[in-house]
């Protein structure tokens, strides 16, 4: 049950990626009779309630300046949110807990620097990588390549994004049979003749297109470097327009120290 509660909450984005974050580090709200998930699936609606990609609560960590939760839209709660971290960390310098940070995630415990609306966020290395996979899609037999980033994503290589089916191709990766029983995220990339990437991604959890993603983002990155058709840093941009930046070092089909940078920024504060 939600109950009768008065919740404070902050509404926040990250390169055209939002959510509305709870601030739950006192542990005020008590989690044993708090539904969080009915709590996203209620307030994340678009036009209905406040919208959002996802709800973030933040609570105490024995190991870590703050702990981190991500709700999806849908109730499910997931691992990790590259850019809801991001969101956190700007959250947690902006409230006074300190400039560098360490968040407790269900993918493990990563580091973030804050400068200004600049966030940079250690990511978990990759695993799970399968590359070249020959995806049935229909009719349609698509080039996919799948890769865990904190939580699944496959990364598929288009010639043109503007007028791509998004929501129904990314719906049919989604729940397609081969990454039953979770799903898995799906990511559609373009490089450009600029040299500059462009993405756009069908979110998991959202069950639609999102503006930006940040694991996605990651996954497209890493997984041009380990075809070697980028090298770190490589700056993709976003649905929303802006510009993420992802770092990584690959040793064979090995891939570490995976950095994530952006901005973040407040859009309001409230209480429900």
């Amino acid at each position: 049950m939600i109950g009768n509660y008065s919740i404070s909450f902050t509404k926040m984005v990250a390169s055209g990626n939002d959510f509305i974050v709870i601030d739950n580090k006192s542990g005020q709200l008590d989690a044993r009779s708090f539904d969080y998930q009915e709590l996203a699936k209620d307030l994340c609606r678009r036009k209905l309630s406040i919208g959002a990609d996802g709800l973030l609560v933040l609570e105490d960590s024995k190991k870590a300046t703050f702990k981190m939760r991500i709700i999806n839209p849908d109730g499910s709660e997931v691992t990790m949110c590259g850019n809801g971290a991001r969101c956190s960390a700007f959250y947690a310098n902006y409230h006074g807990w300190g400039q560098d940070f360490i968040i407790e995630t269900g993918a493990g415990v990563l580091p973030a620097e804050v400068g200004g609306n600049n966030v940079k966020i250690n990511m978990s290395d990759p695993k799970d990588i399968k590359l070249h996979i020959n995806l049935g899609i229909g009719p349609t037999v698509m080039a996919v390549h799948f890769i865990n980033t904190g939580v699944p994503h496959v990364v598929h290589i288009v010639d043109e994004l503007e007028g791509y089916d998004v929501k129904g191709i990314g719906r049919q990766i989604r729940e397609h049979t081969m990454f039953a029983p979770e799903g898995t995220n799906a990511n559609f990339v373009k490089e450009t003749s600029d040299g500059m990437t462009e993405i756009r991604t069908y979110e998991r959890g959202v069950e639609d297109e999102t503006l930006a993603c940040g694991t996605g983002t990651t996954a497209a990155a890493v997984v041009l470097g380990l075809l070697g058709a980028a090298s770190s840093p490589v700056k993709i941009e976003t649905r929303s327009g802006e510009v993420l930046t992802v770092y990584y070092k690959i040793s064979g089909r090995k891939v570490t120290d995976v950095k994530l940078e952006g901005l973040a920024e407040i859009v309001y504060e409230g209480k429900i």
